[in-house]
C-alpha cells in the first residue's frame, strides 16, 4: 500500500513537472541573475567602500621618517675676526661641513577646507552612477529575451498549425485512394497531395530544428536548460498605458551622472580653501637646532600650520566651465533619449493597431478559405477537380492560419516591447 501511493505521488510530481511552463517574466529575471554584468553591483560597492575608507584616512595622524647625510662647500661663522677674542680666552668652535640628520615629522589635519567630503561625496556619486550604467545594461537583456521568447512561440504555433495540416492532408490522401478505388481520382491526384504532405514533413523537421536553436540561445541567456518538451507559457496581452514619460533606468543613470558632476563641482571649491594642521618634528642629528654647537642632539619642533594654495585659482573658471559644459552634454543626452523613446513609443502603439486590425480580417478570411476548402474536397469526392487544386485550397487555407498565427505572436510581442520601451 505504502509503495503504491509512494508511486502515485512520484507520478503526480512528475505529471506537475511536465506542465509546468516557463513563463516570460521567469526569463527576465533569470537572465538578469545569470548575465556577467550583475556581479558588478558587489565589486561597485567593494570598491566605494575602500576608497571612502582611504579617503577618511586623511583624517588620521601622517607620519614620515626621512634621514639626510650632507656634505656643504661652507659653513655659518661670525663676521668679525676671532682672533680679536682669543686674549680674551673665548674660543668660537666652528662647524663640520659634513652634517646629518635623522627625522620624525608627523601632522595632523585640522580642516581640510572640505576637500575630504568632497572626495568622500565624489567617490559616492561616481558608485551610484556605475550602478545605474548597471542597470542599463541589465535592463536591456528584456529586449533580447522577447526577441527570443517571441521567436519560440511563434515556432510552436506554426509546429501545431503544422500537424494540423498534415492531418488534413492525411485524411484527403486516404479519402484520394478510396477515390481512385472508386476511379474517381487517379494516383497523380494522390501524388499532389502526397507532395504537399511531405512538404509539411520537411517543414516541421526544419521548424524544429529552429527552436531547438531558439531555445539554445535563450537558454545560455538564462541559465535555464530548455529542453524540447518545455512548453513557454503564453503571456497575455496587456497595454503599457498611456504614460508619456518613460520609467526607464537611463533616466536615473543621467541623473546619476549630474550628481556626479555635482560632487566634482564641490571639489573643486574646496581645493579653493585653505588647510589648517598641527605638525611635530622629532629629530638627532649633528648639528642640533644649535647651529653653533657641532655635535649630535635630539631635537624637537612643534606648531601649527596654515597652508593656500593659491595655484588653484588659475584653474577654477576652466574647471567649472568643462563641468558645465558636461552637464549640458548629460541633459542633451537625456532629451534625446526621452524624444527617441516616445517616438519609439509611438511606433509601437501603431504596430499594436495595425495587427489588432489585421487580426479581425484573419477570422472572415480563415472561414472563407476553409468554406472553399471544404467545397473542394467536396468536389474531389464529385471527380470535378484534380488533387493539385485540392492541395491548392488547402494550401491557401493554412496560409490564412498562419498569417493570423504570426500576427498574434507579433501582437503579444508588440505589447511587450512597448512596455520594455515604457517599463511600466
Amino acid at each position: 500500500m505504502a509503495t503504491r501511493l509512494a508511486s502515485t505521488l512520484l507520478a503526480l510530481l512528475a505529471c506537475c513537472h511536465c506542465a509546468a511552463q516557463l513563463t516570460i517574466e521567469e526569463c527576465y529575471a533569470k537572465a538578469r541573475d545569470n548575465y556577467p554584468t550583475a556581479k558588478q553591483y558587489g565589486l561597485i560597492d567593494k570598491a566605494e567602500a575602500y576608497n571612502i575608507s582611504n579617503a577618511a584616512k586623511g583624517y588620521l595622524p601622517q607620519i614620515a621618517l626621512a634621514a639626510q647625510a650632507t656634505y656643504q662647500s661652507d659653513v655659518t661663522k661670525l663676521p668679525f675676526d676671532e682672533s680679536l677674542l682669543a686674549p680674551m680666552g673665548i674660543s668660537i668652535p666652528t662647524l663640520s661641513k659634513d652634517q646629518y640628520k635623522v627625522t620624525l615629522d608627523m601632522s595632523q589635519t585640522i580642516w581640510d577646507g572640505g576637500g575630504i567630503r568632497a572626495r568622500q561625496k565624489a567617490t559616492r556619486a561616481g558608485a551610484e552612477a556605475e550602478r545605474r550604467q548597471t542597470d542599463v545594461s541589465l535592463y536591456r537583456l528584456r529586449a533580447r529575451v522577447n526577441q527570443l521568447f517571441f521567436g519560440i512561440l511563434l515556432i510552436e504555433a506554426q509546429i501545431e498549425q503544422n500537424g494540423l495540416l498534415q492531418g488534413v492532408l492525411q485524411r484527403n490522401c486516404k479519402r484520394t485512394e478510396a477515390y481512385i478505388g472508386g476511379g474517381v481520382a487517379s494516383d497523380a491526384d494522390l501524388d499532389a497531395l502526397s507532395v504537399e504532405l511531405l512538404k509539411a514533413r520537411q517543414d516541421e523537421a526544419q521548424l524544429k530544428h529552429s527552436r531547438r536553436a531558439y531555445a539554445a540561445m535563450l537558454g545560455q541567456l538564462t541559465g535555464i536548460d530548455i529542453a524540447d518538451s518545455t512548453r513557454l507559457a503564453r503571456p497575455e496581452a496587456a497595454t503599457a498605458g498611456a504614460a508619456t514619460v518613460p520609467g526607464r533606468p537611463e533616466l536615473a543613470l543621467y541623473e546619476a551622472q549630474m550628481g556626479s558632476l555635482r560632487a566634482e563641482n564641490e571639489g573643486v571649491t574646496a581645493g579653493l580653501m585653505p588647510r589648517l594642521s598641527l605638525f611635530a618634528t622629532g629629530g638627532y642629528g649633528k648639528p642640533g637646532l644649535n647651529m653653533l654647537e657641532d655635535r649630535f642632539r635630539l631635537y624637537g619642533v612643534a606648531g601649527i600650520r596654515l597652508q593656500w594654495n593659491i595655484g588653484s585659482l588659475y584653474t577654477m573658471r576652466d574647471s567649472r566651465r568643462r563641468i558645465a559644459a558636461d552637464m549640458e552634454r548629460v541633459e542633451n543626452s537625456r532629451r534625446a533619449f526621452l524624444l527617441d523613446t516616445r517616438m519609439e513609443a509611438t511606433g509601437q502603439r501603431e504596430t499594436i493597431r495595425r495587427l489588432e486590425d489585421q487580426i479581425g480580417y484573419d477570422d472572415e478570411i480563415i472561414r472563407l478559405r476553409r468554406n472553399v476548402r471544404l467545397a473542394s474536397e467536396a468536389k474531389m469526392a464529385g471527380g470535378t477537380i484534380d488533387g493539385t487544386d485540392l492541395a491548392r485550397d488547402i494550401d491557401a487555407e493554412q496560409q490564412a492560419i498562419k498569417a493570423k498565427m504570426v500576427h498574434e505572436i507579433e501582437l503579444l510581442e508588440a505589447f511587450y516591447n512597448l512596455k520594455y520601451v515604457m517599463n511600466n
